[in-house]
């Protein structure tokens, strides 16, 4: 049948059962360059001008959006470098001058105008500010008043949207609605549809509709239901974790793919070629230059100190593996990018209840007198205040201390909330907690502060100050305990009396019916938790507190993801759980991901950062490199976790590829050689999950649960409910609510049942003859938990991703002071060397699983280090035994000698420039981070290794100090005080004795003459090296507010005295055949 066109474009779908015919208008007319002239700037109104090819000036190839060039320049030199509409970046035109991030761009050269900003006009930029404001979220009459003043001169550029208007386009009178740019099954690309305009009118008005005889296009219904459905096609999907989510792959194929709702929640930035290739071409030559130094000092020992000649090499070869496990997993870095507003948009429908996951939070508190609850408050208010839903924030208070102090702080936390939160979620303030944001300055003129937001403020400053009034009045009178102990209101004694011996406690203070803020709204679920202690169970520390809170929450609220911080590492970033959920929540790769780790930062630091306590290389560097390859590892704070994956569920095996034929073989021979790739691809496959099913010793993997997440799942069979009860525990909802992939507790048990199973599963008993703390949950076995949780993770397929937000998410407290600071590192090599001792080191646990080999060669350096003490200390202490004995570690050197040991250390340096380079650290941080690694080697590290030994082989336990935070006494207050502890004994030493060489090395100079000094050089060289690298430990010796504690200058002159008195025994300076006796001429018999 065929159909009159009148010489018009058809477009039809058969799939959509469409047939269009395309209706050419005005402004779908092509127009001449002199009718374009008088196209307006969408941003300040000005008319785009033409170039001087006589053509129009267009700054985004991709939509055409009209902007002047004056704008286009602002734009990329001040703003964000993007087109207003697609969010494209601007690309350098001729004649433009060069910004930050052209260089990786292959266009024409153009030196003439590369650096020039003279011709750029700087006088319309206000008018053109105000422009920007509008065209982005500004006042929206002004943007349509503006637009429709400048309507009737000329016709305005058609903008591009994908489906629907956003805020940009709405006001816009010439919009074309895009359905797709992607082909469907027979490769044709449809054209857009002109929707925009508001008056349409048919080409040929007086024409008879029926005329057109029979087709979709003149049935106005069905033109209206096409709309429809395209609208309703282009809503967001259901995210996976929610609980009415649906499968990707049920989504219409025919949704337009480029839709804002549809792209990817975050991307991944690798580091530019420019600087990450020279890196690793560094990182190949110092190894070749590596393995030609150790030639050279194998092969040329030291006859006359043999011994120190081989003890050094000995030392030099562990510095070198130290280097290669630490270097190579750096060999892929990547930074990561979050894209907050396509979450919401996918997420959050105006309208529409947020669809974004449940998070429950974890904070871990013990001694309220070591952690102060004034700093507990604050990082709950913060948590509270965060830019989340507050139905879907729950945050649980472990007192692993039993202390009613923090019972109290708790509940006048809990009063100040009603009045906190809403004042941070109307004003918008960063950060939410409050000591730190009273703590700015800020200038009330500035970008002009509205009145009623500085009256608001100065309230809110008085509340906060009598609440700091109220927690200060509890810790006085907690200093103080009565000999009954404490006693609650309504005088029943408090449970937490017996700090080693009380039972379970749960309080609801926020989320229950009727806990409202000061506004009526609804805050979020404030849950404190003290497990249960009884004499004669193991406890596990703070893993076993967190293992607790698993439980606890699952049971009260049973979120799908989970946040745990330390009680002094407050939420500094109130939009962190909506980066880490970027990343959680991302349909395509977001089902592999076991946690999201934030870098730590930290407040109150001396700006010289004298005992490394950013630890800024670590973070910026050794985590970066990390990230391209499995993940980072858990550092114990500032995490938030796939429920699922702490279970100890396998990570959701990765889809295959479909197989490829091959037609030029004979179907015999295909299907031979097929099926013995099958054979052995299968028996691999099965010996492998056999050996991981062993290691593991798991019941369910994750795809089994997975399997149909639409089919509502059969009931648990008796032997499956005995398994699950053997690895999780007795506990029917629990168990229930580990099946539960998407979270969410059964609405049918009632508030007081699920508050008993609470207190059952936080039982000191509930663990035993479990898999808690072995394969479910955080491990135990060491003191740092946290690197064998997630290494436990990364052993069973999962991958970790480091958030690096622009606004750092989480700040804490480090300690001040070197004791303090030693005692921290003390625990964390302790922590590695029970994990080294343990079934759990990577040496040898893992294989056959999902961990990656570099990923693996990041955790043996991260439990091998504290054994570098040993070397480390030895290889200190040989330039002071170098310059006593005047012997050398190494022989006369040639000019091939020379060569190697200056190749080596430029390379070392040029690996640590082009490091610092890609990974934005200062050289003040680098060589703080190096001057601490010596001091923390020969001190804590070696005590680490000596008391990690003592546990394993002796059974003695080791208690560890928290760590002190810090006070309110002053800024640095506490920086230069010293308190006793047996660490500061060996870097004091050290110290000392080299110091003493030195000196007698330079007066043996002096005294033999000129000949001397060319072997002293390098021995004093050596002597420096150590002196520089222990500096920040003698300047804190040295402190300004207390003296040297006594007995360390005791044990340190008895150590250097010893060592003095060998050295008078050995007495090097007098040949070993006695005083030589030279005949001077004259007699000294004559008188």
């Amino acid at each position: 049948m065929a159909m009159n066109t009148g010489g018009r474009l058809v477009a039809g779908s058969h799939n959509r059962n469409e047939f269009v015919l395309i209706n050419a208008d005005e402004i779908g007319r092509i127009k001449s360059v002199h009718e374009l002239s008088g196209q307006t700037c969408q941003i300040c109104g000005d008319e785009v001008e033409i170039t001087v090819d006589g053509e129009l000036f267009v700054a985004c190839n991709e939509c055409a959006f009209p902007v002047c060039r004056t704008c286009y320049e602002y734009e990329r030199r001040e703003g964000s470098q993007c087109c207003p509409q697609c969010k494209t970046r601007y690309k350098r035109l001729r004649g433009s001058p060069r910004v930050e991030g052209d260089e990786d761009e292959d266009g024409a050269e153009d030196l003439e105008h590369e650096f020039d900003y003279s011709n750029v006009d700087t006088t319309n930029f206000s008018h053109g500010t105000s422009g920007i404001a509008s065209a982005r979220g500004g006042s929206p009459g002004q943007a349509l008043n503006s637009r429709q003043d400048l309507t009737p001169q000329n016709p305005e550029i058609p903008l591009l949207t994908y489906g629907e208007e956003d805020g940009e386009s709405e006001y816009n009178q010439s919009a074309l609605i895009v359905p797709s740019l992607a082909s469907f099954g027979n490769g044709v690309r449809y054209p857009p549809v002109n929707a925009g305009n508001t008056n349409p009118r048919p080409m040929v008005p007086e024409k008879d509709i029926a005329l057109y005889g029979y087709g979709s296009v003149a049935w106005k219904d069905r033109m209206e239901d096409w709309k429809r459905r395209q609208n309703e096609k282009l809503q967001v999907v259901r995210h996976q974790g929610s609980n009415v989510s649906k499968d990707l792959d049920a989504y219409d194929p025919e949704m337009p793919t480029m839709d804002e709702g549809r792209q990817p929640l975050s991307r991944k930035l690798p580091i530019s070629s420019s600087r990450i290739n020279p890196y690793r071409l560094i990182i190949i030559l110092r190894l070749v230059i590596l393995g030609l130094f150790f030639h050279y000092r194998i092969l040329h020992p030291v006859h006359n100190a043999f011994g120190l000649w081989l003890t050094s090499v000995i030392c030099e070869i562990w510095f070198g593996v130290s280097w290669i496990l630490d270097q190579f997993p750096k060999w892929y870095p990547v930074e990561r990018e979050t894209y907050l507003d396509r979450l919401s948009f996918r997420y959050e429908k105006e309208g529409q209840p947020s669809e974004l996951a449940d998070i429950d939070v974890f904070v871990s508190t013990v001694d309220p007198m070591k952690e102060p609850p004034l700093i507990t408050a604050n990082t709950v208010l913060s948590i509270l205040s965060a830019d989340y839903p507050v139905d879907k924030v729950s945050c649980y208070v472990s007192d692993d201390g039993a202390a009613m102090l923090t019972f109290e702080a708790l509940s006048e936390t809990s009063d100040f909330a009603r009045k906190w939160v809403p004042f941070c979620k109307e004003f918008n303030i960063e950060p939410r907690a409050p000591e730190w944001y009273f703590c700015q300055k800020m200038d009330y003129l500035k970008n002009k502060v509205h009145p009623e937001f500085v009256r608001e403020r100065r309230a809110m400053k008085r509340e906060y100050d009598e609440f700091k009034v109220r927690i200060n009045r509890l810790v006085a009178i907690a200093e103080k305990v009565p000999e009954d102990g404490w006693t609650m209101q309504d005088g029943t004694p408090w449970p937490g009396n017996n700090v080693r011996d009380h039972p379970g406690m749960i309080q609801v203070f926020l989320g229950s019916d009727g806990a409202k803020d000061i506004n009526g709204n609804e805050l979020p679920r404030l849950v404190y938790v003290s497990r249960e202690k009884r004499p004669g169970f193991e406890h596990h520390k703070k893993a076993g507190a967190m293992n607790a809170l698993i439980r606890v929450s699952a049971v009260l609220s049973n979120a799908p993801y989970l946040l745990n911080v330390d009680c002094d590492h407050y939420m500094n970033n109130s939009k962190a759980l909506r980066e880490a959920m970027c990343f959680m929540m991302d349909p395509i790769g977001g089902k592999k991901v076991c946690y999201v780790q934030f870098p730590q930062r930290f407040d109150g630091i001396d700006r010289h950062d004298r005992y490394s306590n950013r630890n800024v290389v670590f973070f910026d560097i050794n985590m970066k490199g990390l990230d391209g390859l499995q993940g980072p590892i858990y550092v114990g704070t500032g995490c938030v976790f796939r429920r699922q994956a702490l279970y100890g569920y396998d990570a959701p095996p990765k889809k295959k590829r479909p197989s490829k034929t091959c037609n030029c073989w004979p179907k015999w021979c295909c299907f031979c050689c097929r099926s013995r790739k099958n054979k052995k691809g299968k028996s691999r496959k099965e010996s492998k999950k056999l050996k991981h099913r062993e290691a593991s010793k798991q019941i369910h993997a994750l795809e089994t649960i997975e399997e149909n997440p639409e089919e509502p799942k059969p009931l648990i069979t008796s032997l499956s409910q005995e398994k699950l009860e053997k690895s999780f525990g007795q506990s029917p909802v629990f168990v229930a609510s580990t099946l539960a992939v998407d979270g969410g507790i059964p609405s049918s048990i009632s508030s007081e049942a699920l508050l008993k199973e609470a207190i059952h599963v936080i039982g000191c008993g509930y663990e035993d003859k479990t898999e808690w703390g072995k394969e479910v949950g955080w491990i135990y076995g060491s003191v740092t938990e946290d690197i064998l949780t997630g290494f436990k993770m990364h052993c069973h397929g999962w991958r970790s991703v480091y958030c690096m937000p622009k606004r750092p998410a989480f700040k804490g407290s480090a300690p001040i002071n070197l004791s303090d600071r030693l005692h921290q590192v003390l625990r964390w090599a302790l922590g590695s060397v029970e994990i080294f001792l343990s079934r759990h080191c990577p040496i040898w646990y893992g294989y056959g699983c999902g961990l990656k080999w570099l990923e693996r060669f990041s955790y043996i350096n991260s439990v091998v280090y504290p054994w570098t003490s040993i070397p480390l200390l030895i290889y200190c202490t040989l330039p002071a035994i170098c310059l006593l004995t005047g012997k050398f570690i190494v022989p006369e050197i040639s000019n091939y000698a020379s060569v190697i040991f200056m190749a080596l250390f430029i390379s070392i340096g040029a690996t640590s420039i082009l490091e610092m380079q890609w990974g934005g650290v200062g050289l003040d941080d680098w060589w703080r981070n190096e001057q601490f690694w010596v001091i923390g080697g020969v001190s804590s590290h070696l005590f680490a290794l000596f008391q990690g030994l003592l546990k394993v082989l002796a059974g003695v336990n080791t208690n560890f100090t928290v760590t002190s935070k810090a006070g309110d006494d002053g800024e640095f207050s506490e920086l230069y005080i010293f308190k006793w502890t047996s660490l500061l004994i060996p870097p004091t030493t050290l110290l000392i004795l080299n110091i003493v060489g030195v000196v007698v090395g330079v007066a043996d100079a002096i005294n033999n003459g000129y000949d001397s000094w060319g072997p002293l050089f390098g021995k004093l060289f050596f002597a420096i090296w150590v002196i520089m690298h222990l500096y920040p430990f003698l300047k804190g010796l040295t402190g300004k507010q207390e003296r040297v504690p006594t007995v360390i200058i005791i044990w340190s002159i008895l150590l250097a005295s010893i060592l003095t008195l060998v050295w008078v025994r050995i007495n090097p300076f007098v040949s070993r055949d006695g005083p030589v006796l030279e005949i001077c001429g004259l007699n000294c018999n004559d008188n």
